[in-house]
């Protein structure tokens, strides 16, 4: 464990940061108009963000030992594919009825 000094500098040098970086888009660029090829570049955030989230749940997930799990692959999958029509919500129960249902049958 490290001492009572570094943690709280530690945690209060974090927060500082995090508050940084949230106040730069927040509090600097929330009331104006951002250029086109900004709004350009950040339509693509979160296509590039949700995979890098959910692949290493969905193919070395703790709850299996870090193990391949076939009910997780065909989840995601069943996900995917709804997701493609564009339904978000659609997507997410597709994956998670997937995901019970075949882990309640195996």
């Amino acid at each position: 464990m490290i001492d009572d000094t570094t943690f709280w500098l530690l945690t209060i040098g974090l927060g500082i940061g995090t508050f940084a970086i949230r106040f730069s888009f927040l509090g600097l660029l929330g009331g104006k108009e951002l250029p086109d090829w900004a709004l350009l570049h950040l339509r693509y955030v979160g296509v590039a963000v949700f995979p890098a989230l959910f692949t290493p749940l969905v193919l070395w997930p703790d709850a299996t030992g870090g193990e391949v799990d076939p009910v997780r692959i065909l989840a995601a999958c069943a996900a995917f594919l709804v997701g493609l029509k564009g339904s978000v919500i659609g997507a997410i129960v597709a994956g998670m009825g997937t995901f019970y249902a075949l882990h309640f049958l195996t």
